[in-house]
């Protein structure tokens, strides 16, 4: 007999009754607050084109890094799950893949996966019976089914979901033809993009050199010289404000910036384009960018999102045959103190830029992070971010950085996720995490409720607006 799917009311709130109590008033205010996604990677084609999605596996299993990494990680061939290698399609039955996907979902017992997969299967599509090896062709048919009706269509889901700004993230190297389709189709959801440089940053990305001949073709400048350079990106820039973007990001191996003066900037940027440059200089140069970007960001007002610290494609093999963004990136140890002076040095005190941290690295929270943000105008602090996007991590972000930065310099959620059906799921999660340690804080009598529902306001909706210059 297949077992039901229940998820309680009162799920990732506190276990002490009065505590409880206390949190679910708090999440009462908050839970049916419109959804701000300030920064993700969905598919803007998703909502120009407004067609159906395929099936089950091509929606919820093939896309996510999430859920494969940890089915990889038990032995599952990712052939066997529907995931495309560097020589095109698996080939794999997408029926089958489920199967084997459902055969094995006990794995996430316990991860946020588990929690957002879960929500989605009961509160998106409305199952009532967990899914399992015995229940994996009714969920698969069943999904299919209403991936089939107009209501699961992209732009419906995204007024259902009650998404009031969705932004995607594209390359300068993008032509933007979805946003451009999406800003004339006379549709009302705000679908914006994300101006995210690193394919013309990083030299050392096997695909650079193509990047920046399609940068070239789009801007119609010599990117292969110092200011021709710089004014493409200038120009790429305008073009992606002009489809709604707000905002830029930067997802360096590191958080270093330099800052040199325009005749050493010039030869290391010769070098790389060269294709000479060794690590060190391909790391120089994206510090330099950094700087750079923050020059532009004081110019054209967009807010700059630091996302660094993770070796990316650790696996070798797995890259080798399958390819980016398989799951096999990892979390270092990563410096903000003083890779970020050169940029303070110059910006920290620059009313017109705002900077957005975020960090893999937990042990930076309280030591580093927190101080910084606490401090310099222009820094603001990121949420707890991929590795750290759990009832867990949200709450020992909550635990390190308040007290040094308080709430008023973080800013919201940010779900950061390929996978839309999601996002509805993780801001859930994040309301109710802060909502527990609000209510903690009003328990202990360290903060008057009346205050915790202001702050639990702000958390879910009004920071993030004002961070992002959504107002």
């Amino acid at each position: 007999m297949a077992k039901p799917l229940q998820l309680s009311d009162d799920r990732l709130l506190p276990a002490e009754a009065g505590t409880r109590a206390i949190a679910r008033r708090l999440y009462a205010l908050v839970r049916d607050l419109p959804i701000i996604s300030p920064h993700g990677h969905t598919d803007p084609s998703w909502f120009s084109e407004n067609q159906a999605f395929p099936n089950a596996t091509d929606l919820l299993l093939a896309p996510d890094h999430y859920i494969y990494r940890m089915l990889y990680s038990q032995g599952l061939a990712l052939n066997d799950l529907g995931i495309a290698s560097r020589n095109g399609p698996s080939g794999a039955d997408p029926r089958a893949a489920w199967r084997l996907f459902a055969e094995n979902f006990h794995l996430f017992r316990g991860t946020p996966s588990w929690i957002w997969l879960n929500h989605v299967f009961s509160h998106v599509f409305g199952l009532k019976i967990a899914l399992d090896a015995t229940t994996s062709d009714q969920y698969f048919d069943h999904i299919n089914d209403m991936l089939a009706q107009p209501a699961f269509r992209p732009r419906s889901l995204f007024e259902r979901f009650n998404i009031e700004v969705l932004a995607t993230t594209e390359g300068p190297h993008d032509d933007l033809r979805h946003h451009r389709a999406l800003k004339h189709s006379g549709w009302s959801g705000r679908v914006i993009t994300t101006y995210r440089p690193d394919p013309v940053i990083d030299c050392e990305h096997e695909d650079f050199n193509a990047a920046l001949d399609q940068f070239a073709a789009l801007t119609n400048c010599d990117v292969r010289q110092w200011t021709g350079y710089l004014e493409a990106h200038r120009i790429r820039r305008k073009a992606f404000r002009d489809m709604g973007a707000t905002a830029t990001d930067h997802g360096h191996p590191t958080a270093a910036t330099a800052d040199l003066g325009r005749i050493d900037a010039e030869r290391l940027f010769a070098t790389v384009v060269s294709g000479k440059a060794t690590p060190a200089e391909a790391e120089l140069f994206r510090a330099q960018m950094l700087t750079e970007m923050a020059v532009m960001s004081v110019e054209d007002g967009m807010v700059m999102q630091i996302h660094p610290g993770a070796i990316r494609n650790h696996n070798r093999l797995l890259f080798e045959k399958f390819g980016r963004d398989k799951g096999a990136d990892i979390p270092m140890p990563t410096n903000y103190v003083s890779a970020l002076r050169p940029l303070l040095d110059r910006f920290g005190n620059e009313p017109r830029l705002s900077v957005i941290l975020f960090t893999l690295d937990e042990t930076a929270y309280a030591r580093e992070l927190a101080p910084l943000a606490g401090h310099y105008p222009s820094l603001r602090l990121g949420p707890a971010w991929w590795f750290h996007d759990s009832p867990e991590g949200m709450m020992r972000f909550r635990e390190q950085v308040t007290e040094t930065a308080g709430f008023y310099n973080t800013v919201g959620f940010n779900d950061d996720t390929r996978a839309f059906f999601s996002i509805p799921a993780r801001h859930d999660v994040s309301r109710r995490i802060d909502c527990a340690f609000l209510a903690r804080l009003v328990a202990e009598h360290r903060l008057d409720e009346d205050d915790a529902a202001e702050v639990a306001l702000d958390l879910a909706y009004r920071l993030v607006k004002k961070a992002y210059k959504f107002d």
